[in-house]
């Protein structure tokens, strides 16, 4: 029997998927069961992947080609009535070899500019850091293995929504640091894909471990878990949930739920997240309208975004230096106008309640969006 698929390489570009190592002597119960359904999905995408010789003529006319890409910005932040300049870069490197191996990596130069007293103008240090490399090999079209550091899937934002072209409001969600690490990512290996489940919808998965290094900036700890969701392509809409088990000091479990909507006749995105540890609880939920629709001066609102958002936040049993001390309550609305593809201007305030006192937060910032091709696609 022979098999015919199409070139996965480009399609995972696109999603800019996560990788991790494995740690060694793990014999915790946990490690035990959560081994050997990974071993088996590894063995049966190996073994769904080995038949998959011939191709059609379309693929073998494209040769994938590295790909420099990632964002800058400049964001300006009042927050309390403290001044803030934040410049950033955030190049990633995407490098195919051959049809089904890819190592990517993404790194970002920073710094926070503060006002220093006794001294004139802002100063601050460049902070720089390796967010993740890994190496990912497409097995099939149903599983994709990553080994390496990669981005810990737990819920939605750390993944598809952190880099600052994407996110809607500058801002982090008061509860974006649950269940993603100390650096946002893991290091270990993982599995994920998705699949056609029903005529009317689909669903996505990731199951990962992460090992302890306590290596900085690429410090991670040690755990296990994983996320899954149901896509409904007619309705636009997706739900899911996250589950971790934590494999060091308390051992205890977080878990969360997301909802991702954009209605099929407006331009509308809704986003909303929950979590839920023992570190702290929150949500958020938040909703950007694109005026597209709006009769008068087209050219201009077609081109401008309102979005608001509304979280909360609970401390819980361990506190966290993530996290913010004290039960928090925060409403954010913005406007942002996109120049061209990939360039925008963005502005928001936000107004945030707290045993500790109430304040002000205002953001102003212009991100970029860049892609330069490494070689050109052509021929074998």
């Amino acid at each position: 029997m022979q098999f015919t698929i199409v070139n996965p390489v480009p399609t995972l570009v696109r999603r800019l998927r996560k990788g991790g190592l494995p740690c060694n002597g793990c014999t915790h119960p946990w490690i035990r069961a959560l081994a050997v359904p990974f071993v088996l999905l590894l063995l049966i995408s190996i073994f769904f992947a080995l038949p998959v010789a011939a191709q059609t003529g379309q693929d073998e006319e494209v040769k994938p080609v590295p790909l420099l890409t990632g964002s800058t910005g400049f964001i300006t932040t009042s927050d309390g009535g403290d001044p803030h300049l934040h410049p950033i870069v955030t190049p990633l490197v995407l490098v195919p070899i051959g049809q089904r191996w890819l190592f990517e990596t993404r790194a970002t130069f920073e710094t926070d500019m503060v006002q220093v007293s006794g001294r004139s103008g802002f100063h601050g240090t460049v902070e720089k850091e390796v967010e993740y490399a890994q190496l990912d090999f497409i097995a099939n079209p149903y599983v994709t293995v990553t080994v390496g550091r990669f981005l810990t899937p737990f819920g939605i934002f750390n993944e598809r929504l952190y880099p600052v072209w994407i996110r809607n409001l500058q801002s982090d969600p008061l509860i974006l640091p649950i269940g993603i690490g100390p650096s946002n990512a893991s290091t270990g290996a993982m599995l994920r894909g998705g699949f056609k489940a029903h005529p009317k919808f689909n669903i996505n998965y990731a199951a990962y471990f992460s090992a302890l290094s306590t290596v900085t900036p690429a410090d991670s700890d040690r755990f296990a878990g994983g996320r899954a969701g149901i896509f409904v392509p007619g309705a636009r809409l997706e739900v899911g949930g996250s589950f971790q088990h934590g494999l060091q000091d308390t051992r205890s479990n977080a878990f969360g739920f997301h909802v991702i909507w954009q209605p099929p006749a407006l331009p509308l995105d809704i986003r909303s997240e929950y979590m839920r540890s023992i570190v702290g609880s929150g949500y958020w939920a938040e909703a950007a309208y694109r005026l597209s629709q709006v009769p008068f001066l087209q050219n201009e609102l077609r081109r401008t975004q309102v979005v608001a958002r509304m979280q909360q936040f609970f401390v819980g049993e361990n506190a966290s230096v993530a996290l913010l001390p004290v039960n928090t309550k925060q409403f954010e609305f913005g406007l942002n106008y996109y120049f061209i593809d990939g360039l925008k201007a963005s502005s928001n305030y936000g107004r945030q309640f707290s045993p500790g006192g109430n304040k002000n937060v205002w953001t102003m910032s212009l991100t970029y969006r860049f892609v330069v091709p490494l070689g050109h696609a052509g021929g074998e």
